[in-house]
């Protein structure tokens, strides 16, 4: 299933809402509809486990496409949001994590040459996430180099604490398209959150899809584009580090809860490895698309303050 957080209207509330060909079908509304309960938020469907997708699944199966009024809309019809608009935790973020990524950066930014032995792992705060379509903000007063990182976002469904590799996909509640946007500039003694933590740099979405459509998520093509020409292309079976060791690696220590998300890093073709480089800039339109799930499309906007 393709999951999406959504609006009807200006004035209406975020809504849980499920992709059905070129419909948005209200979740809660198509349950309620149908006898039954399911949440109206994406947080509250991770939290409802594996027996809420199977209620959903239900709820669309017996609808067989017929769906009620008032439960369906035209997706032209309405805003989507990011799919968790707002995180309960910061996002965990994943640096140097496919080798050709670690030999750009080296040339250019205060990494090392030598391919790292653990996930290099860092956060970027809930502040960050915006929805489809809303503006990365440049403010050049904070920032000239301005960059641009395509990753597949994993939303993790159950607990992980000390999993091993082998378990640790059966933790993960579906995937998601993630743009790790950075200010190289600001980066502060070898320290990455300033720099990628910044209000507006992880445009998230469009959709989550649901794990069981995607059961290796290690065979994936994954573009970015900006103002029409690509930047970056290439599949996520070039990680150094799999989704599976990522989840087994943080949760050695750290408590993976439902809702976290883990953004696993990005390939080769950031504007700070190119020669010379490139940022973006106020009118760039930055595009990201990773197979089966979606694209994201971003247009960089000026946040200078006078």
């Amino acid at each position: 299933m393709k999951l999406v957080t959504y609006r009807a209207s200006v004035e209406a509330a975020a809504r849980l809402g499920v992709l059905v060909d070129n419909l948005v079908v209200d979740v809660e509304a198509l349950a309620t509809a149908q006898g039954t309960t399911l949440p109206d938020t994406m947080l509250g469907l991770i939290d409802a486990g594996r027996g809420g997708l199977e209620t959903l699944r239900d709820c669309l199966g017996r609808a067989a496409g017929r769906f009620p009024a008032g439960t369906a809309t035209a997706v032209d019809n309405v805003r989507l949001l990011a799919p968790i608009p707002r995180p309960r935790k910061n996002i965990f973020g994943i640096g140097l994590n496919y080798v050709e990524h670690v030999a750009e950066s080296a040339k250019s930014l205060d990494t090392s040459k030598d391919l790292p032995k653990q996930p290099v792992v860092f956060s970027k705060p809930p502040t960050t996430v915006i929805g489809p379509g809303d503006g990365i903000e440049h403010n050049k007063k904070m920032t000239q180099q301005l960059d641009w990182e395509v990753e597949l976002a994993v939303i993790i469904g159950t607990t992980a604490r000390r999993v091993r590799k082998e378990h640790a996909l059966d933790h993960v509640f579906g995937y998601s398209v993630m743009i790790d946007i950075s200010a190289r500039d600001n980066r502060r003694a070898g320290q990455w959150i300033f720099s990628k933590g910044q209000d507006t740099y992880a445009p998230f979405g469009p959709c989550i899809v649901t794990a069981d459509e995607i059961p290796d998520p290690q065979v994936l093509d994954l573009s970015l584009t900006l103002n029409g020409v690509e930047k970056q292309r290439s599949n996520t079976r070039h990680m150094l580090f799999k989704v599976d060791h990522l989840i087994a690696d943080i949760s050695s220590a750290i408590t993976l809860e439902p809702g976290d998300i883990i953004a696993s890093g990005t390939p080769e073709g950031v504007g700070a490895g190119r020669d010379p480089q490139e940022w973006m800039w106020p009118g760039d339109v930055v595009v990201a698309c990773v197979e089966g799930i979606g694209t994201l499309r971003h247009p960089v906007v000026n946040a200078t303050p006078e």
